[in-house]
């Protein structure tokens, strides 16, 4: 089972490195064995070693060069960073970055060797449409990556059920995680509002291989009790 924070935009340096410290003291205390992946904001990178593996939000298909407001390999080396975010779904929707742009990040740090969390999911216009119109739209965001990358990780996260408290159903979920599966052997996991209080459920669900969690990761003992979940069901 693998548990991932997004802390996206949130969290000075101090504060996540009191979050990550304290999130290292449960796992240790409580031999949790699952992969653990925390996302800081990207000005509270720092080198860190233990049971956390931490990852990028985002950054820029190069290893240095003049791209104003962006970082690229040598800025992620620095802090011995191999794990990536991309594709998630504000950076489609809100930053505007197109599929050929996130096939030409994706092939970067594949090239890098980086472990990749390549996210993928449909807003509810799409989603009203039916299962056929959705999984065609998703389908077209599996185009040109490497979906038998060794080092990736799939995340499927319904755009609409970001931060809105809104979740599919159960057996909406193991749908689509069914037809996903179909895609790459990866693993498969579930994004969109998940939080302490569904994440046991969503964790038992066939098809499900763990969770990315957003807003409900900020506090650090719940993000714990999901950890804690996921190591109890023993996937």
């Amino acid at each position: 089972m693998i548990i991932a924070a997004n802390l996206k935009t949130n969290l000075t340096r101090e504060k996540t490195t009191k979050y990550i410290k304290e999130v290292e003291n449960f796992l240790s205390k409580n031999s949790i064995s699952q992969e653990v992946f925390v996302f800081p904001a990207i000005s509270s990178l720092n080198l860190h070693a233990g049971k956390i593996v931490v990852g990028a939000q985002n950054a820029y298909p190069a290893i240095n060069g003049a791209f104003t407001g962006e970082i690229g390999y040598e800025q992620l080396e620095e802090f011995g960073i191999k794990t990536i975010l991309i594709g998630h779904s504000e950076r489609r929707h809100i930053i505007g970055e197109t599929q050929e742009e996130l096939v030409e990040k994706f092939n970067f740090y594949k090239n890098l060797g980086f472990k990749i969390i390549y996210c993928v999911g449909e807003p509810l216009n799409v989603r009203e449409a039916g299962f056929e119109k959705m999984m065609e739209y998703i389908s077209k965001q599996y185009e040109g990556i490497d979906c038998n990358y060794e080092n990736l990780i799939i995340a499927y996260e319904p755009v609409w059920a970001i931060g809105t408290g809104l979740t599919p159903t159960v057996d909406d979920i193991v749908a689509i995680h069914k037809e996903l599966k179909k895609k790459s052997s990866a693993p498969l996991l579930y994004g969109g509002s998940v939080k302490v209080t569904n994440a046991k459920e969503v964790l038992a669900l066939d098809g499900v291989d763990g969770v990315l969690v957003g807003s409900a990761a900020l506090y650090a003992e719940h993000f714990c009790t999901m950890c804690e979940y996921a190591q109890a069901l023993g996937k």
